[in-house]
């Protein structure tokens, strides 16, 4: 046997060298053999039988330092970040180049474009020491001993600060007061509008202004008090003109150098009522400065008292002021006052007070007469009746406050239907300027008051689901006391006969002649003394600094206007006048999509009605 094995399939498995072939027919075979073996197709196992194990491709790495990736994967990073770069580059220069379409916002109405004009004219009747960015390059700073060398015996020495009144230099403190008192009313109902005009920090600084100086005229850290201030300067011309006063003189405020004398008032209601208001009603303009705020509602307070317990008028007794602005009375102010004291504080006794039947009698609530129905410095009557109408449409406080609250909104119903051209309550010029003092000089300030009036009842109306009013058996739309408060402040802006705006700098054609002495004095660094002024106040060329904003006395009662400097029941402007122009002009600006702002004045009104008591515990078994 032999020692080597045999093939399973014939023959030994050893390789016979004698019977081998040359290696070249030993590789002829092969290739034989090769060519035979893939004529066919071979499975898997064959191929790997016959090819053995494949050579791997060499995988090659680039080396970034603190790390090694591959190749592959860094060329396709960095290309997608070129990529990326490129087509963000792209889109930039696309977007910065292709014209693009803004929605510009809807250019302002006149009435808003009035609006930032018109509070300018409170920036230049400022007294005392200007803030800087009072905006008014020719007005400076004056009066700055106001109160310090008084020789009176006034005990209040700080008195630098608040408004000169008109075109003079005088503080008057009762037109003042309620010039902050309808400011505040207006930014109170409209502060989404003085918003949307870009105003609202600049009305509010300016209400600040003027509480800020009412402040220093009472002792208001006191609880009790038993004089006021009621006016700085003098406007006496009884003398002739050899005393030098704020109405003698003319001369730029900033240049003043003669007395000023403080009057101050121990029984004066009227005044004391109507400040208490202006500080109430501010208190709510500052409601979010908590610290502020409770100040005014504190110096409210004391005035109220001071003004329910030594009754008078401040304009008695032969007062300087009673030449220019006499009160009448001081029920109104009680009912205005009040009402304003109950908003600020909440506190019931101030609305008992103001809607009590008594006193509405004493205010004239219930009889009419030539100027019921008009809204001034002096009568507030109409104002505090619109004002407790609010509280009836939207809280209802039911008895004992029902039968007096009825009666205004009925009368307030009244008036503006006397407001309608349908009704001849009051006589209209030939262009359409409503007549509230019947024909009398410096009639645009009543005029502002009621468009003001007209707009907020209807915007009440609308806030309440109601459509209009009857004035007797005719139904009303809330509409026509918008076309009435529309066509009204139209005509003050230049829709009238004489095509003239009666608001300075406002339109193409106003009045260049405005009684004004800062306004009439050119800034020179020349001081003019007392009679120096004069000849600015006489010459016919019109003023070198232009009063923006500043609302003129108005035209006659034949829609006659003369631009002429000495004549002040054409071209002097006032505080009180502006302050309605401001009312007025907000609410009717913007969208009359923008309601009033319902809830703020009732911020400190708690719940008319005591909560009721919790519902008692489920019964169990």
């Amino acid at each position: 046997m032999s020692m080597y094995g045999r093939d399973p399939w014939g023959g030994p498995l050893e390789i016979n060298t004698a019977d081998s072939a040359t290696d070249d027919d030993r590789s002829r075979n092969l290739n034989d053999f090769d060519r035979a073996a893939l004529s066919r197709p071979l499975d898997e196992t064959q191929q790997s039988w016959l090819l053995g194990p494949g050579e791997e491709k060499k995988k090659k790495y680039v080396d970034l330092g603190c790390i090694s990736v591959s190749r592959k994967i860094f060329v396709w990073t960095v290309g997608l970040i070129f990529a990326a770069g490129f087509i963000a580059g792209f889109t930039t220069l696309i977007v910065k180049t292709v014209p693009r379409h803004h929605k510009h916002p809807p250019p302002a109405d006149n009435y808003t474009l009035a609006l930032q004009k018109a509070l300018m004219f409170f920036n230049a009747q400022k007294s005392g020491r200007l803030p800087k960015h009072n905006n008014v390059s020719w007005r400076g700073n004056s009066c700055l001993n106001d109160g310090k060398s008084d020789k009176s015996g006034a005990v209040l020495k700080d008195l630098v600060g608040g408004y000169y009144d008109a075109g003079d230099a005088i503080k008057f403190h009762f037109p003042k007061a309620f010039a902050m008192t309808m400011l505040s009313w207006s930014v109170i109902e409209y502060s989404a509008k003085y918003e949307a005009a870009g105003e609202l920090n600049h009305v509010k600084e300016i209400i600040k202004w003027g509480t800020d100086y009412f402040l220093k005229t009472f002792n208001s850290t006191a609880d009790t008090i038993s004089q006021i201030v009621a006016q700085v300067g003098s406007g006496d011309t009884s003398g002739g003109t050899n005393d030098p006063n704020d109405h003698t003189c003319w001369m730029r405020p900033e240049d003043i150098d003669y007395p000023r004398p403080v009057t101050e008032c121990s029984s004066c209601s009227d005044l004391a009522a109507e400040m208490a208001a202006a500080l109430a009603s501010a208190s709510i303009v500052f409601k979010d400065n908590k610290v502020y705020s409770k100040k005014l509602v504190h110096g409210a307070a004391t005035l109220w008292k001071f003004a329910r317990d030594q009754r008078g008028s401040y304009s008695a007794g032969g007062a300087d002021a009673a030449n220019f602005y006499n009160s009448s009375m001081y029920w109104d102010e009680f009912v205005w006052g009040g009402a304003w004291m109950y908003y600020a504080t909440g506190n019931q006794s101030y609305l008992y007070l103001a809607s009590h039947p008594k006193l509405a009698k004493h205010a004239g609530a219930f009889w009419g007469g030539p100027d019921y129905g008009v809204l001034s410095w002096d009568n507030k009557l109409t104002g505090a009746q619109v004002l407790l109408t609010r509280l009836r449409l939207f809280l209802s406080p039911g008895y004992p406050y029902e039968e007096t609250l009825k009666t205004f909104h009925n009368q307030t119903s009244i008036i503006m239907c006397s407001y309608l051209p349908y009704f001849n309550s009051f006589n209209r010029t030939r262009g359409g300027l409503i007549q509230l003092n019947h024909g009398r000089p410096q009639p645009l300030q009543y005029v502002v008051n009621a468009a003001f009036l007209a707009t907020l009842y209807s915007d009440y109306l609308d806030a309440a689901d109601t459509p209009g009013w009857y004035c007797g058996p005719n139904f009303y739309s809330t509409n026509e006391l918008r076309k009435f408060a529309e066509t009204q402040i139209d005509y003050i802006l230049g829709k009238n006969p004489r095509k003239m705006s009666y608001v300075v700098g406002f339109g193409n054609h106003y009045p260049k002649h405005v009684h004004h002495r800062g306004a009439s004095i050119p800034k020179n660094k020349v001081k003019y003394n007392c009679k120096g002024g004069y000849k600015w106040r006489d010459s016919k060329k019109p003023n070198p600094h232009t009063i923006v904003g500043a609302m003129v006395a108005g035209p006659d009662k034949r829609d006659g206007f003369h631009d002429v400097r000495m004549n002040y029941n054409y071209t002097e402007p006032t505080i009180a006048g502006n302050a309605g122009l401001v009312a007025a002009l907000v609410a009717l600006s913007g969208e009359r999509t923008t309601k009033i702002d319902k809830n703020t004045i009732f911020s400190a009104v708690p719940p008319m009605f005591p909560t009721p008591p919790p519902p008692p515990a489920p019964w169990k078994p």
